[in-house]
């Protein structure tokens, strides 16, 4: 398990896919892509085998660039997924979850999350900041 080979692909002269799809036979099992950049996500895809590969998108882009996929490269069997907050489904788990902080059986440490507090007259900044990549969780204060 883990890391067994590492591809600079500036030094590759070919498309990552291909050397990837080369050294493992057809193509990886899993892809994961956590970069934010649809180029990356279109390599990690086609680096999937036919047949079954599966590509895991991991979080939000920061741009709504549509997908580089043609509809036809998801007939032979790959499939991609996305995943934000890991398998967390809020809508069902998320009460559970505040009720048991709520009574201390679990213990997240939540201010860990803000990064940034600003005045509210600054919000265009903490947009700014959000979508470079900077900011995870922004307070506003009115």
């Amino acid at each position: 398990m883990g890391i067994t080979d590492f591809i600079n692909s500036k030094a590759c002269g070919k498309p990552v896919h291909e050397v990837i799809r080369e050294l493992t036979d057809g193509g990886v099992d899993y892809s994961f892509e956590c970069s934010g950049n649809v180029d990356v996500l279109r390599e990690a895809f086609v680096s999937t085998h036919d047949g079954w590969g599966l590509t895991v998108v991991l979080g939000i882009h920061p741009t709504p660039r549509m997908m580089p996929l043609h509809p036809m490269e998801l007939f032979d069997g790959r499939r991609i997924t996305g995943c934000t907050f890991g398998d967390f489904k809020g809508k069902s788990q998320l009460p559970l979850l505040v009720d048991q902080c709520m009574q201390g059986e679990v213990k997240i440490n939540f201010d860990g999350f803000i990064t940034h507090e600003m005045p509210f007259s600054e919000i265009n900044e903490a947009f700014r900041l959000l979508e470079e990549g900077k900011s995870l969780r922004c307070v506003l204060r009115l």
